[in-house]
């Protein structure tokens, strides 16, 4: 089953919370990292660009935090790792806002929400 630790860490707490909780620190490092990597920007200007601090930057980049929750989304990782490459695309070319990142991780979130949906459907049984 494709969401099933994250359909019972939901099941346990609001969806907003889990998701907050274990996503959206490692969505942040990888959007971080490609922008530092990929795109050369300094970690104050990414810390800028996300809403955050240098040194919180410098703890993604060096894997010191985002860490946690890791081993239950692993499944997942591919889908977030596509949605915070194209995000850290859009925050490095354009003027995106960090309202905009807020919704590329909603559009991320609504996603995982409509394959747990029709995995409950798969896996219910008359």
């Amino acid at each position: 089953m494709i969401i099933s630790v994250l359909y019972i860490l939901i099941k346990m707490g609001l969806r907003c919370e889990t998701i907050g909780k274990y996503v959206l620190p490692i969505f942040r490092s990888l959007v971080a990292r490609e922008l530092v990597n990929t795109y050369k920007l300094t970690q104050v200007e990414t810390a800028k660009k996300l809403g955050t601090t240098q040194a919180a930057v410098s703890q993604y980049i060096n894997s010191k935090r985002a860490l946690k929750g890791m081993e239950q989304i692993g499944e997942l990782l591919p889908q977030i790792h596509g949605m915070a490459k194209k995000t850290a695309k859009r925050l490095a070319n354009s003027g995106l806002t960090l309202d905009d990142v807020s919704v590329d991780f909603c559009d991320l979130c609504s996603s995982f929400c409509k394959v747990e949906s029709s995995q409950i459907v798969e896996d219910y049984v008359i």
